[in-house]
């Protein structure tokens, strides 16, 4: 891939935080769909609180009203192994420094941003959206366009669904794969009389390896015939791996760029490529191997989290592809 001239499309810089006593640290992980000429981009802006108090950590998390609250910790109390967040090591659990929502774009030449809505276009709502959503993707299947996003909560991290027409409201369908379980994407077609999504189970059980599964589905809502569609034997090093972009059709089948993670001096965020048969996403067509797109610029390899690159959206363009990742959790880039 080639980085395009404008590289960073969204910056933190470009926004106002959703609420006075808040500042937004990053805007990241886009959802991306091509409708007629427009681009639109659901973007993950996440916001942190302003207010500091020596020896202590905020914690915010969403009123559920369109407002923050803030539990406050003492640093001695609790493990930072970095800026995303802390771990309470009585118990092992984890909360977040900051905490998300989305915001629409909009883009006529795929480069530039035209406009970003000035207020979340979907918030926290639901209960088990209480520390923030994340990370949507969209995939258009008939009329509907359909936004697989992670919903994170006390019960941990899953995977929600909503659909919507125009972009402008928004019809939640509730919680499709229970935690721990993400990097949910879409096929944008059924296959036979069943839909298929690949997911990421996150097992804390230490006798499996990174792996993305498939399952399938009659109905976008009941998912079932679970099985392991790829792991980390077929890229050697990963540490974790999953879905990035929904699987986009090109010729030799569906194209389906993942992320996957590697340890070196810390961890190492990249984007490598899968092509599935065109009658059978289960089956692996060509595998590119080795990286597609890794961090290597500077806004890649500092910033809320070093040395990222995690694509999560693609749109043709003629005989080209768009790619719109996040880079270092912290802003929005383009690569081609």
């Amino acid at each position: 891939m080639r980085r395009l001239d404008t590289l960073r499309i969204v910056r933190p810089e470009d926004l106002t935080p959703s609420a006075d006593g808040l500042q937004v640290v990053g805007v990241f992980n886009p959802g991306v769909v091509q409708c007629d000429e427009v681009t639109y981009l659901l973007l993950r802006v996440a916001e942190a609180p302003t207010e500091k108090r020596p020896g202590w950590i905020g914690l915010p998390r969403s009123d559920l009203r369109g407002g923050f609250e803030i539990d406050w910790v003492r640093e001695e109390t609790v493990e930072q192994p970095d800026a995303r967040g802390v771990v309470y090591p009585d118990t092992g659990l984890c909360r977040l420094t900051n905490f998300s929502h989305l915001r629409l774009a909009t883009s006529h030449d795929g480069k530039t941003i035209d406009t970003v809505s000035p207020g979340a276009a979907m918030a926290p709502q639901e209960d088990y959206e209480i520390f923030g959503i994340e990370d949507p993707r969209i995939t258009k299947i008939d009329d509907l366009y359909y936004i697989t996003y992670v919903a994170v909560s006390p019960q941990g991290i899953s995977t929600a669904l909503a659909t919507t027409t125009d972009f402008r409201s928004f019809h939640r369908l509730g919680i499709i794969f229970p935690p721990d379980n993400k990097d949910v994407v879409l096929y944008p077609e059924p296959f036979g009389d069943h839909f298929v999504a690949l997911h990421r189970p996150s097992s804390s059980n230490f006798c499996s390896i990174p792996e993305m599964w498939i399952a399938r589905s009659p109905d976008l809502i009941h998912w079932g015939d679970h099985a392991v569609v790829f792991n980390s034997e077929r890229v050697p090093g990963a540490i974790r791996l999953g879905a990035g972009t929904p699987p986009l059709r090109v010729d030799d089948g569906w194209l389906e760029i993942y992320h996957a993670v590697r340890a070196s001096e810390g961890t190492e965020y990249y984007g490598s490529g899968i092509i599935f048969y065109e009658h059978d996403p289960a089956r692996i067509k060509y595998h590119s191997g080795a990286p597609i797109l890794a961090p290597e610029l500077p806004f890649e390899r500092e910033g809320f989290h070093k040395n990222v690159v995690f694509p999560t959206g693609c749109v043709a363009r003629d005989d080209e592809i768009y790619v719109y990742y996040g880079a270092a959790d912290t802003e929005t880039a383009v690569a081609i």
